[in-house]
């Protein structure tokens, strides 16, 4: 909906959208109401306070909410189907152990780590590192030496995957809220992501297991499950996770050369391309081959819709986390909020950029959930980036990589990622805050750094 005519002034509206964040973060926090809840309840409150007509107030909720979901639902859906069948049929195993054979023992956490990035285009991080523990352990098992060698290189991988690239849930919603093209924002994080990790995980590991030699823990993690009686061979592995990237860089450089004036977007197969490369049915035809290639078997083809099905229920609260932080964000614009923090922001001259990283860094930090602070920082900036002229496409997508960046940093106790890696990896709390908490700060810190010195190159 369009924005009504406010009915207060800049700071009471301010004021209003501070109650609106400390609620949320009250709700989240200390009273543990469920993102989705917290979210729509908030929405639905900042609503009523900035006298939005009560007759407009579940149409500009609905939209908020539909509008977010349009985008990010399918893809999230088609990529963690995508990454459930790769695990299942044991393309995850696969890539690894040619990795580590390709680039050697003494190499082996760098090879997990490049496992992780590529296994990490698709799958979720908790659900791949959950994957690749097994091998991990394994491998440091055989190779020796503290297993911060081998699992910090590829947690990070699928931490820094999760946060800068599409078809994850972040970054597709901070590239639909901000307006930034999805193609773009894939090759820059991609692009980004890549010496992000190199830096912040692989040689933080190097540091870390030298000083904390940790031994592998007992079998908290069982062997991934797998329905095929072979392997997948390692090309069709690889041509499964390229295809959805192959697929929307041929949509971008036809696109952009048909900007150009190289190419005439009048021909057939141009507009076929462009078609084919966009995101969701760049993933439906990932996603179809994937079926079709992968071996599932003496399970048969019948276990592929299984398969598929179970890939989704973990990823419906996601979905609906982003959806309501798209709603949240509606509210914002229609009351007016979201113009009243753009001039504020403007008036303080911070580029868009930092101050884009500054409010997703404050978020992260006061309620964890990376999803919730990407999300909600998008909705408050988009006005911002909405009013400041002269943003390229690129642009656009630099700062969605500076709210995925700030939305990284400092994972602690509110962060169920925290818990996670410590539990798995058998550490306690101190350990878990010296090893993955500095580590998660290092990767929003050097990937903001990149983002903001490209913003100022290019």
């Amino acid at each position: 909906m369009e924005a009504i005519e406010p009915a207060y002034g800049t700071v009471p509206l301010l004021l209003i959208a501070a109650a609106a964040i400390a609620v949320l973060l009250i709700l989240v926090i200390w009273v543990r109401l469920h993102a989705f809840v917290a979210l729509t309840l908030v929405s639905l409150l900042t609503a009523l306070a900035t006298r939005i007509p009560l007759a407009d107030v579940v149409p500009t909720l609905l939209e908020g909410f539909g509008s977010t979901l349009a985008s990010v639902a399918l893809l999230v859906g088609l990529g963690v189907m995508i990454g459930r069948l790769l695990e299942i049929s044991g393309g995850a195993a696969v890539l690894a152990n040619s990795l580590i054979r390709a680039f050697g023992e003494r190499r082996a956490g760098f090879a997990l780590g490049v496992a992780s990035l590529i296994f990490g285009f698709p799958i979720f991080f908790d659900a791949g590192l959950i994957v690749m523990l097994p091998i991990i352990f394994s491998v440091a098992r055989r190779l020796g030496g503290s297993v911060l060698f081998y699992a910090l290189p590829a947690a990070g991988a699928f931490a820094v995957m999760h946060a800068f690239v599409p078809p994850h849930p972040g970054p597709v919603a901070g590239a639909d809220l901000i307006g930034a093209n999805m193609g773009t924002t894939l090759i820059v994080g991609t692009v980004l992501a890549i010496p992000t990790w190199y830096i912040a995980s692989y040689l933080f590991s190097r540091y870390a297991g030298r000083r904390f030699d940790l031994p592998v823990p007992d079998d908290l993690v069982p062997s991934g499950e797998q329905d095929g009686q072979r392997p997948p061979h390692l090309l069709t592995v690889l041509g499964v996770l390229l295809m959805p990237m192959l697929l929307i860089f041929a949509n971008t450089g036809a696109s952009t050369l048909v900007t150009t004036g190289t190419l005439s977007g009048d021909a057939a197969w141009v507009q076929a391309l462009v078609l084919i490369g966009q995101t969701p049915v760049a993933l439906l035809i990932t996603t179809l081959v994937a079926m079709v290639v992968l071996p599932f078997g003496r399970f048969g083809r019948g276990r592929v819709e299984d398969i598929a099905n179970e890939a989704l229920g973990p990823v419906c609260a996601i979905i609906l986390i982003t959806g309501a932080g798209g709603m949240f964000g509606g509210v914002l614009r229609t009351s007016g909020i979201g113009e009243a923090l753009a001039s504020s922001l403007e008036a303080t001259g911070l580029p868009v950029i930092v101050a884009a990283f500054v409010i997703a860094t404050a978020l992260r930090v006061a309620q964890g959930s990376a999803t919730v602070a990407l999300t909600t920082t998008a909705a408050l900036v988009a006005p911002l980036v909405e009013a400041t002229d002269g943003l390229s496409s690129l642009d656009l997508s630099l700062i969605v990589i500076a709210i995925a960046c700030g939305s990284t940093v400092l994972s602690h106790v509110n962060d169920s990622g925290f818990w996670l890696v410590g539990r798995f990896l058998g550490m306690d709390t101190k350990t878990t805050l010296r090893t993955w908490t500095v580590m998660e700060t290092l990767i929003g810190v050097v990937g903001f750094a990149f983002a903001a010195g490209l913003s100022l190159v290019l």
